[in-house]
């Protein structure tokens, strides 16, 4: 290989306290794997914030390089689904948590993660979805497979964040009316231009055990007394499709929402998502995702760039998805 070394964003343990740095390292530090990738995209996501900041514990071993998802090309393979040239992205399976990740130039894997990058999506664009976007479809094929009651309202929650901004987009995008939640309100205009019919605030934390029928579909991003005030108000029938625990991973609620009006709460994981299914899921997100949404949704940002966004991107600060140029190191 002409040139041995890469950058990466490597985080190390020192004293208990994360320190997040650009590196060189040769690529012989990488982890085992049977594919090579040059990456040349890959995204900053909620886990990868709380992964640098040290405020979640994402990390369990280190040195660790951050990055959930990645886009670019194969570099060396002996992997019998890749050659040299073919351009590949990963989302899920550990990576950036347990098997160094994607905020980097370089990155070896199991060829078994990664998906052949399908029609429609160059590498920018995929990562302008993500695992986010990857999510939110997941959420949406869910909510598809236990049936949408035509003419009501679906919501989504954590609306302006990365995984609700695109599924208020794919909803919408699929002419259902959505109403977005947010505690963001200076972020309506931008969630009307997904395509929300309707913005309103956070959810109360309180209520009734059971509050007027209202919401045909959930995507839920947050939990916690999102997820419940939610279930309190979705339809007979209705499904909550969640995915999210950034308000905590308590549920404070009752079985009536369940016994009485029979709603459905889907647990979205999409980590290990089956291989086999997913190039179906992505073929279905470069159809139905028009690139100008995508490009709506996602800001771009260098990888040296990558540690000052880390807090705001936690702090819920940073609107849609954010796309990482590794090159830019």
């Amino acid at each position: 290989m002409a040139n041995d070394s890469f950058k990466a964003l490597v985080l190390e343990q020192r004293d208990g306290r994360i320190d997040a740095a650009i590196q060189e390292l040769a690529t012989s530090a990488l982890p085992a794997g049977d594919v090579l990738v040059d990456i040349v995209y890959s995204t900053l996501n909620y886990k990868d914030g709380l992964a640098i900041t040290g405020r979640g514990k994402i990390i369990r071993q280190f040195p660790m390089v951050p990055g959930i998802d990645f886009a670019g090309t194969v570099a060396e393979s002996q992997h019998p689904d890749y050659q040299p040239g073919d351009a590949v992205l990963l989302t899920g399976w550990g990576v950036g948590e347990r098997h160094w990740g994607g905020l980097a130039q370089r990155a070896r894997v199991k060829g078994d993660w990664l998906v052949p990058l399908p029609a429609g999506l160059d590498a920018r664009s995929a990562m302008a979805v993500g695992t986010a976007g990857f999510t939110a479809m997941l959420c949406v094929l869910a909510l598809e497979q236990h049936g949408l009651a035509p003419g009501r309202e679906l919501l989504v929650t954590g609306a302006a964040g990365g995984v609700g901004s695109v599924a208020v987009a794919l909803l919408a995008q699929a002419g259902h009316t959505v109403v977005a939640s947010t505690g963001r309100a200076d972020e309506a205009d931008y969630l009307r231009e997904l395509g929300a019919a309707e913005v309103i605030g956070r959810l109360l934390a309180e209520g009734r055990p059971l509050e007027s029928e209202r919401w045909a579909g959930v995507v839920d991003t947050v939990g916690g007394t999102t997820l419940a005030a939610a279930l309190r108000s979705t339809v007979t029938g209705g499904s909550v499709a969640a995915c999210g625990n950034a308000g905590g991973i308590e549920l404070n609620t009752t079985v009536f929402p369940f016994i009485l009006r029979g709603v459905n709460l889907l647990g979205i994981e999409s980590v290990h998502y089956p291989r086999a299914a997913r190039p179906a899921v992505w073929a279905r997100i470069a159809r139905d995702l028009p690139a100008n949404t995508r490009e709506r949704m996602a800001q771009g940002i260098a990888l040296r760039d990558v540690p000052a966004y880390a807090a705001q991107i936690v702090d819920g600060k940073v609107r849609g998805r954010v796309v990482v140029d590794v090159g830019q190191a």
